[in-house]
This record gives structure tokens, C-alpha cells and sequence, in this order.
């Protein structure tokens, strides 16, 4: 039975609110992370691989989120992040394979209801590269690197996993966020820093006698002042420096974002044809924001554009109506919607281009 706590961890990794679940679990130290939720019986670290987010992931696995643990169909998360890895390629392998399979290699045998293994999944891509017509494959490598580099990586996946990840410890993995430290934990560090100060000085002073206070002399107070004021000047230059990074880790995020929409747009219409046979469902369209509201999504797409340089913007946003143009979305992928969802992708599809239509009138 899924807890009341449990249920927000799940809301947190469901809608990607890190900052959310970090500040969560540093209050719930041992609240136990590996519960089972859906008809697909998946664990939060499933959620987060099956997302993208290797943010929460992370997050997840440094709480102690068990690798090994299976869904309804013996799907580990690994098997998850490696699907997400082969389709979308360089991020997703150093984004979600390589923490799991730091936690311990061991997974990458795990196999699941159907006997597949993440390692079977890289060795059939392989297999599905190497019987392709080989009078193309040259050229394509050449100018494709992606598909070079997935090659590469078919063929020396499971030795350099044996080989490098064995060197790594549990409690090492994650040393990158050590950095990372949020405004909560920065204040209560300094916090303590400074009480404990405090009740040194005042220890100090009691020892010296009752009187300590009268014939404390000027070096002891101009000593005093100089502390004060090195703490204060510690405590501005660390929140400065703690305001950089957080703008930082935000950028970044919302580079990830963009590029991953990016990518995903690609991979959908370039082989969205009216005679493809695969049926997409909602959770299929490239989506820039895919929980996120109309407004949300159309930041995402157009994060990057500097709307003072009115030319360039409305080029890029030019370039973001033709995608999302209701008419020319149902010509490219009308008859692949799935008919229980069609009604609410071409919802969505209008909404969206009704927004930015609205934000073109603005530059006129």
C-alpha cells in the first residue's frame, strides 16, 4: 500500500520538480523510495528513466533507489534508459545508463519477461545496422557521427562497462553534486556555522571568570568585529556564488529541454508520412513541455530567440507555426493518430499554434 508520502515523491518525479522532491527527501531521510504505483506495477527510478530526467534520477538512486527492481513486464530501469538511449542516442546514454550502471553493472544482464537483457537490446541494433544495404552505410557514417558513434558503441558496450564502472564506488558516483547545493542546504550550513561560533565565544568567555566580560580589552573587541565582518563578507560572496549557479543549472535545464524537443520533432515528422503504419498516441507527439501548460510549452520552443532582435525572432517563430500549423499537422500525421487520442492531440496542436500566432500579432 502506497503511503501518503510515497504519493508525493511520485507527484514530484511524474512532473519533474526537482528542487520539489530534493527538498522532500532531505525531510524524509528514510522514507522508502522502491514502491510500486500504475497498472504498469513501475517504481519512481522507472518513471524518471521512462522521462528522461536524469536530474531526478540521480536524485533517486543517491536516496537509495534499487536498480534491479522490476515493472509488470521484468523491465528494470535500465532496459527503459537503454530503449531511450538507442532511439535517442549520445545524451540519453550518459544522461541515464551510465549512473544505473555505476550503482552496479551487474543489471546489465538482468533479464526480463521476455528474456531480453539491455545488453541484447545494444547487440540487436547492431545486428539491425550491420544487415542494412552496405553501398550507403559509408557515406552515412561519414556524415552522420551519431550513428558512428553508436556503432562504436554496439560493439565495446559490455567490456568498457566491466572495465571502467568496477573502479567506481557507491558513494563516489554522484560526487558531481556535491557542488550542487541548494538554498536550503546553504543556509542551514551557514546557520550552524554561525551558532557554533557563538557558543564557542561565549565558552571562551566563561572561562575567564565572571568578570571576563569587563576586562575584555580592545585587541579582543577589534578581534571580534574582524570576525563578524569576515562572516558577513563569507555569507555574501557564497550566496552570490550559490545565485550563479542555480542560473546556471537553470540554463542548462532548459537547453536539455529545448534540445531534447528538438530532436524528438525530427525523429516524429521526418517520418510522419500519411503511409506510415505506426500509430502515435499522445504521449507520442514531441511535445516541448509535455505536463506543461500551452504558455510552458511555447517557452520551451522558443528558448534561445532573443526577442529584442525583432527579425530573427520572427524568423524562429515563423519556423514554430509551420510545425504546429493545424492543417499541415494533420497532413503529416492525421491518419497515424491513434482515434482515442486524436481529439485531444489536435486540441493541443491548436491551442498551441493560436499562442503563438498571438505572440506574432505582438511583433507587428
Amino acid at each position: 500500500m502506497v503511503c501518503r508520502k510515497q504519493k508525493r515523491v511520485w507527484k514530484y518525479v511524474e512532473g519533474g520538480s526537482l528542487l520539489k522532491l530534493k527538498s522532500y527527501l532531505r525531510k524524509h531521510k528514510d522514507l522508502n523510495l522502491n514502491f510500486i504505483q500504475g497498472k504498469k506495477e513501475r517504481t519512481p527510478l522507472h518513471i524518471a528513466c521512462s522521462h528522461g530526467d536524469d536530474a531526478i534520477l540521480r536524485l533517486l538512486l543517491k536516496h537509495g533507489a534499487d536498480v534491479f527492481q522490476k515493472d509488470r513486464k521484468g523491465d528494470t530501469p535500465l532496459h527503459i534508459a537503454a530503449n531511450r538511449a538507442l532511439k535517442h542516442g549520445t545524451r540519453e546514454y550518459n544522461d541515464l545508463v551510465v549512473p544505473l550502471l555505476r550503482i552496479n553493472p551487474d543489471i546489465m544482464i538482468i533479464s526480463n519477461n521476455a528474456g531480453i537483457t539491455p545488453q541484447d537490446l545494444l547487440q540487436w541494433m547492431r545486428t539491425e545496422k550491420n544487415q542494412k544495404p552496405s553501398t550507403s552505410t559509408s557515406s552515412l557514417h561519414k556524415s552522420n557521427p551519431e550513428k558512428e558513434w553508436q556503432e562504436k558503441l554496439f560493439g565495446e558496450c559490455q567490456d568498457e562497462f566491466f572495465e571502467t564502472f568496477g573502479q567506481y564506488d557507491d558513494d563516489e558516483f554522484l560526487q558531481d553534486d556535491a557542488d550542487e547545493e541548494d538554498f536550503g542546504f546553504w543556509a542551514d550550513r551557514i546557520r550552524t556555522e554561525y551558532f557554533a561560533k557563538q557558543h564557542a565565544q561565549a565558552q571562551r568567555l566563561a572561562a575567564s571568570g565572571s568578570g571576563g566580560k569587563k576586562r575584555k580589552g580592545k585587541a579582543e573587541t577589534e578581534e571580534e568585529e574582524r570576525s563578524r565582518k569576515e562572516l558577513h563578507e563569507r555569507l555574501q560572496r557564497e550566496h552570490a556564488e550559490y545565485l550563479a549557479r542555480a542560473a546556471r543549472k537553470e540554463e542548462e535545464t532548459r537547453q536539455g529541454k529545448k534540445q531534447r524537443y528538438e530532436e524528438k520533432c525530427a525523429a516524429t515528422f521526418q517520418s510522419g508520412t500519411s503511409t506510415a503504419t505506426t500509430k502515435l498516441s499522445y504521449g507520442d507527439i514531441p511535445w516541448p513541455a509535455p505536463k506543461g501548460t500551452v504558455e510552458e510549452m511555447v517557452e520551451v520552443m522558443l528558448h534561445g530567440a532573443d526577442r529584442e532582435d525583432v527579425p530573427v525572432f520572427r524568423k524562429v517563430l515563423r519556423r514554430q507555426q509551420a510545425v504546429w500549423h493545424p492543417d499541415r499537422f494533420d497532413q503529416r500525421c492525421g491518419a497515424r493518430l491513434q482515434e482515442k487520442d486524436k481529439q485531444r492531440i489536435l486540441d493541443t496542436v491548436t491551442a498551441l499554434s493560436q499562442e503563438l500566432n498571438r505572440l506574432a500579432q505582438t511583433l507587428r
